[in-house]
């Protein structure tokens, strides 16, 4: 399954550092890659509705979440809106956002002099 996770806004929002997340779950350990795709199936993912990006809600800090999962042949888009009402879909995001921010981390290499 390869997940491709892109988050913007946020209080401290700076478009230049909002790139997408690219997660191949084949790469993962087994135990990571078999939470990441439970909760997928779980949020049966591929059966809800994509479309346009949902109207930003209230409040500078939200974030909004573009999520694209390729698997088995199919590839689907979700638009997302903080707060993610579904409970499924927020374990889902929550868990996508630590990948994504474990992923980053390791990308980054140190400045002069550090």
């Amino acid at each position: 399954m390869r997940i491709e996770f892109k988050m913007e806004g946020g209080v401290a929002y700076f478009p230049g550092l909002s790139k997408p997340v690219s997660i191949d779950t084949d790469q993962l350990p087994e135990h990571a890659r078999a939470e990441l795709e439970n909760l997928v199936k779980e949020a049966h993912f591929f059966e809800l509705p994509g479309g346009p990006a949902p109207a930003r809600k209230r409040g500078a800090d939200t974030y909004q979440y573009r999520i694209s999962i390729e698997a088995g042949g199919q590839r689907h888009t979700l638009h997302l809106v903080d707060p993610v009402e579904n409970p499924d879909l927020q374990k889902m995001v929550s868990l996508l956002r630590k990948r994504a921010k474990e992923i980053l981390s390791a990308g980054k290499k140190p400045g002069p002099g550090g």
